[in-house]
């Protein structure tokens, strides 16, 4: 961190810090500051110039951003699980699943997926199927679905048939319908 000398005020080039540095700001930030650090991380673990191991650790420290978010008012649920997600589902698609970590491993983001969603797909699909007769809330909702659904045709390729996979993909179908 450096000082504005105008201002006397601490700069937050998060884009600069060590993982060290910005692990210990995140443990004491919230809001705003949360997303700016979530973004710092994960914008060095897609970075190709860093080894998979180094690339793993930022996305770790992306997902600690995130998952603070869940707690702090302003994060807003459905967006903060969405973007945890998308990055494992990455990780897992760029650097490999790894059985040793939850994170990276594709049956916990498949059943982490179905325990974040609030409806089954029959009960979407109904929705949907009447979508602009609904009240603002259940079109949001359907929403969320989407969102959270919205890397499941990639995520089936790395499971092994079963329940889980199966009702993965009947969401692959349903969020199709989905506004």
């Amino acid at each position: 961190m450096s000082t504005d000398p105008d201002r006397g005020e601490p700069r937050h080039d998060l884009s600069t810090w060590t993982i060290d540095q910005l692990r210990t700001y995140i443990h004491d930030a919230c809001g705003q500051q949360l997303e700016t650090a979530r973004i710092a991380a994960q914008a060095r673990a897609y970075d190709p110039t860093h080894t998979q191991e180094v690339r793993r650790r930022w996305a770790k420290l992306s997902l600690l951003a995130s998952r603070h978010m869940r707690t702090d008012s302003t994060g807003g649920h459905a967006r903060v699980c969405q973007q945890d997600f998308m990055l494992r589902m990455w990780v897992i698609d760029q650097l490999g699943p790894d059985d040793t970590d939850l994170d990276w491993r594709p049956d916990a983001l498949a059943s982490d997926t179905l325990a974040a969603l609030t409806c089954t797909p029959a009960q979407a699909a109904a929705l949907a199927d009447r979508w602009r007769d609904l009240a603002i809330e259940q079109i949001r909702e359907l929403r969320w679905h989407k969102n959270l659904t919205a890397h499941v045709d990639r995520l089936v390729g790395y499971l092994a048939p079963g329940p889980i996979r199966d009702e993965l993909l009947v969401w692959t179908a349903t969020r199709q319908r989905l506004p």
